[in-house]
C-alpha cells in the first residue's frame, strides 16, 4: 500500500511530550495547537474533564484541517477525587510533591481520536496508578531544581528522573503516564483503517 493512501494525522497538542511519543510510531503526523479553555466544570469528575478536552481538542483541529486524522489528548491526575493540575510555579510544585508522598495518585490518561473523512471519533480512557515514595522535603527540593517539571500534572516527569520519586505503577498501558496512551491510540488507528507497517 502506498503510502500516498494515509490520510493526513495530526496531533491536536502543544505538549513535547505527546510529539515525542508520537514520533516513536515512526509515522507521518503534523502538529497544530488546538487553543481551547481547559478549565474543568463545576462538579465536573475527574476522568468526564480528561474525555470532554480530549474531544475538544480534536474537534478544534479538525474544523480547521477537515479530512484529517486527529489526535486530541488530555490528562487528568487526582488525589482522593480531587484533580491536581500543572503546578507552574517551584512552590505549587513542591507543595503538591509534599501533599502526593507516600500516597498512590490516579492519572486519566483520555485520548480521542476524530476521523475527518466520516466525523467519527472513538474515546478512550487510560488510567495509570502512580505511588509515590515518602521522600524527605529536601530530595523533593532537589528533584524540582533539576528537572523542572512545572508543566506535568503531578509535578514528575516519570519519563526522566521523576521516575525516581515513585514506587510502583500500574497502568494496561506504559505510556499513558507521559501523556500518550500508544496501545489505545495505535488500536484506533487500526480500527480507522491506518496503515502501519509500510517500506
Amino acid at each position: 500500500m502506498p503510502s500516498s493512501t494515509r490520510p493526513t494525522l495530526i496531533l491536536g497538542s502543544s505538549s513535547r511530550y505527546r510529539r515525542e511519543l508520537l514520533e516513536r510510531l515512526r509515522i507521518p503526523f503534523e502538529v497544530a495547537t488546538p487553543d481551547i479553555d481547559e478549565t474543568p466544570l463545576a462538579g465536573e469528575a475527574p476522568e468526564a474533564t480528561a474525555l470532554r478536552l480530549s474531544l475538544a481538542k480534536a474537534q478544534a483541529i479538525s474544523a480547521r484541517h477537515p479530512g484529517a486524522l486527529v489526535i486530541g489528548s488530555d490528562q487528568v491526575a487526582t488525589l482522593d477525587g480531587a484533580q491536581i493540575g500543572k503546578p507552574g510555579t517551584h512552590e505549587n510544585a513542591l507543595a503538591q510533591l509534599k501533599m502526593m508522598r507516600g500516597r498512590t495518585i490516579t492519572f486519566h490518561s483520555a485520548l480521542c481520536l476524530l476521523d475527518g473523512r466520516t466525523g467519527q471519533h472513538q474515546l478512550a480512557d487510560v488510567q495509570t496508578l502512580a505511588t509515590f515514595r515518602a521522600l524527605e522535603d529536601a530530595e523533593l527540593e532537589a528533584y524540582l531544581l533539576l528537572e523542572h517539571p512545572y508543566d506535568v500534572a503531578g509535578s514528575a516527569k516519570s519519563e526522566g528522573l521523576g521516575i525516581a520519586l515513585l514506587s510502583q505503577v500500574e497502568s494496561d498501558d506504559p505510556t499513558a503516564l507521559v501523556g500518550l496512551p500508544l496501545i489505545a491510540l495505535t488500536g484506533m488507528l487500526r480500527a480507522a483503517g491506518y496503515p502501519f507497517f509500510q517500506a
